[in-house]
């Protein structure tokens, strides 16, 4: 092999490592999509994080996608005193990019992702004991927004809308053959 041509592949490598170094953050990927249309964007939450991941680990543990794999969900959102909430849960994908654009795809998560008016967010994935099932919890949270009536009206002053939104996700494809990533 020439020089030139292990330096161009030496090159190439640390270009790939660097862009997977740099990948956007779930709060980005998550604040670009729901930028693109018309809501606020999302940072990430430590406590949103940790009962995303408590869940995530709590499914991977029993093998089973399931809402109520720790509890129920109003009981394990409570520590992030949110008014408005929702979570998404998949298996399946190794990466997050993967497992938004499954979520973005199917109309009740995406809703979640929309959330209207959502600031925060917490993202977590955990393996199951074989270590081939992902497992991925994401929970997306806003403070409480006045009611509003039928006719547009707002409600009395100081009522606020409490929202707690709960999907449930089903798998996604198993690969048969993984490359570069990629699920083939």
């Amino acid at each position: 092999m020439t020089r030139a041509l292990q330096t161009l592949i030496a090159g190439s490598l640390l270009l790939l490592s660097a862009h997977a170094a740099f990948a956007d953050s779930p709060a980005e990927l998550i604040s670009s999509f729901r930028l693109k249309h018309g809501e606020v964007r999302v940072t990430t939450d430590a406590t949103l994080n940790r009962i995303a991941a408590e869940q995530a680990r709590a499914m991977a543990a029993k093998d089973n996608l399931s809402h109520e794999a720790l509890g129920s969900f109003t009981s394990r959102i409570a520590p992030s005193r949110a008014g408005r909430a929702a979570e998404n849960i998949a298996y399946g994908y190794d990466n997050f990019e993967k497992t938004l654009g499954q979520w973005i795809d199917s109309s009740s998560h995406r809703k979640n992702l929309l959330l209207h008016n959502a600031t925060r967010i917490g993202v977590a994935s955990a393996k199951d004991a074989s270590g081939r099932r992902t497992y991925w919890a994401m929970e997306i949270a806003g403070d409480y927004e006045p009611l509003v009536g039928k006719d547009g009206s707002k409600g009395k002053k100081g009522e606020k809308e409490k929202v707690v939104t709960v999907v449930k996700r089903q798998a996604a494809q198993e690969c048969h053959v993984k490359l570069l990533g990629l699920c083939i």
